[in-house]
């Protein structure tokens, strides 16, 4: 078995999640680069470091999960933490603009095939990936499971009145609100084998997610789910926060 704790980051050959990955590498884990494309992942692991490995992942190809699976088991024998951050704001649409795009967000002229497909990755992704990280996490002394959420997933801030908006939009809202509830789902199934989930929001991070409109960086995104994502036993799970504190579901 691999001696160091080991930590696999979806998503993450670019932008929150590579910083995420090289974050927890200076934090002494070996780091796995999930990526759709292996080539990326590789090029993006030698920006974390010598201890950093990248593995061919797509979260929405079921054969891709066994296989990135299999692989740190075969290689690591070991995962400690699992950083659930690949993610999508909508359906990519060749020649089509980011403002175009945002036209159709509203769930009311949405097309139900783009909806199912930021579903598919944001939601089932999700739950894909950590079922199948599930018997590498069962064996490690402190399994920690983090998902990217989102204040513009909250129920709560969404349904008040006094709430700056709009900020619910369309599929990527109601995907994070769906991913906050997986995340209680799981902390509450897996509370007993000592494995601890919870939800980080990022903020409004420049990434190509939001066509780099954001106005946070990467390093203060990373800061909450690298939290998250090294809590000791005393720690909370089924939580959503950001670097300030709770974040209302």
């Amino acid at each position: 078995m691999h001696e160091k704790p080991v930590a696999l980051v979806t998503g993450a050959n670019k932008g929150i999640g590579l910083q995420i990955a090289k974050d927890l590498s200076m934090h002494g884990l070996t780091v796995v680069i999930g990526s759709r494309s292996l080539k990326a992942g590789e090029f993006a692991a030698k920006s974390v470091g010598d201890d950093a490995r990248a593995v061919q992942l797509d979260v929405t190809d079921p054969a891709s999960i066994a296989g990135a699976a299999n692989w740190i088991r075969n290689e690591l024998d070991r995962l400690d933490v699992l950083v659930n951050n690949a993610g999508i704001s909508r359906a990519d649409v060749p020649g089509r603009s980011f403002d175009q795009a945002a036209a159709t967000d509203p769930l009311t002229v949405a097309s139900l095939d783009e909806v199912r497909t930021v579903f598919e990755t944001n939601v089932f992704g999700v739950i894909a990936v950590t079922q199948a990280m599930l018997p590498l996490l069962r064996e490690a002394p402190a399994g920690r499971v983090v998902n990217i959420g989102s204040s513009a997933g909250s129920l709560t801030l969404n349904s008040d009145p006094a709430h700056p908006r709009p900020l619910m939009f369309g599929a990527y809202s109601a995907s994070k609100a769906a991913s906050h509830a997986i995340t209680v789902a799981f902390a509450a199934e897996l509370e007993s084998a000592g494995i601890k989930v919870n939800a980080a929001c990022p903020g409004f991070t420049s990434t190509d997610l939001n066509d780099f409109r954001g106005t946070r960086t990467v390093g203060e995104a990373a800061h909450e789910p690298v939290r998250l994502a090294l809590l000791d036993a005393d720690g909370p799970t089924g939580t959503l926060s950001n670097e300030d504190g709770p974040v209302p579901w």
